[in-house]
């Protein structure tokens, strides 16, 4: 059967360990490390994985790279003394994923888009990188898009027409709406053993109606 050229793609992508993926994911990084925290992209550099978690090149849709540090939280030592146990210093771990930090500055810093997903695209010894895809609520091209037509509001002003964002799904990126921040939550899990985190785990127990 032949193969199509996201297929193609996305092998090479899986290969890591290959001299000719190491090599570009070299040149790729030092050039990164020499640009700012988030730098916005011209076209996405998985172009497989990008159309397969929604993105289109058309308009209103934006790619944006972040990198965010790797590992724990950086904890200060405590001044006084203490046990080596008790220091509370190092394997303190975030309840975010890096891909989660990595999407909230993205969507801080693009205020007026939603953060529809994100994929990794490399890494080094002290950041990961990821590239962020971007959807702007307010475009007709998206409003109009029956796979994107859920992000948007139609709204009269007399006869002119105008498209807002949908109040349901404003700042989503921060509500742990999107695909990276739901499997933090533990929201990939469904049945015995998962009831305790729906709606979430500080809601739940909270009763009301």
């Amino acid at each position: 059967m032949t193969k199509s050229m996201y297929r193609y793609i996305g092998d090479f992508w899986k290969n890591r360990n290959s001299p000719e993926f190491k090599d570009l994911m070299r040149q790729r990084i030092i050039q990164w490390r020499r640009e700012g925290a988030t730098e916005r992209v011209e076209k996405p550099t998985r172009l497989d994985r990008a159309r397969a978690l929604g993105y289109k090149a058309k308009q209103g849709y934006i790619v944006v790279r972040a990198r965010v540090r790797r590992g724990g939280r950086r904890k200060q030592r405590p001044v006084r003394g203490r046990k080596s146990r008790n220091m509370g210093v190092n394997k303190i771990t975030p309840k975010k994923s890096i891909k989660v930090i990595a999407e909230e500055r993205v969507g801080r810093r693009y205020s007026n888009l939603e953060v529809l997903n994100s994929y990794w695209v490399g890494q080094d010894g002290k950041h990961k990188f990821f590239e962020i895809i971007l959807i702007d609520p307010q475009h007709p091209v998206i409003a109009k898009d029956p796979r994107t037509s859920w992000i948007s509001l139609k709204e009269l002003r007399g006869d002119d027409v105008f498209y807002i964002k949908n109040p349901v799904h404003r700042g989503r990126v921060h509500r742990g709406l999107t695909s990276a921040a739901k499997k933090s939550r533990g929201l990939r899990n469904k049945g015995y053993g998962a009831e305790k985190i729906r709606p979430s785990l500080r809601a739940h127990g909270r009763g009301g109606n």
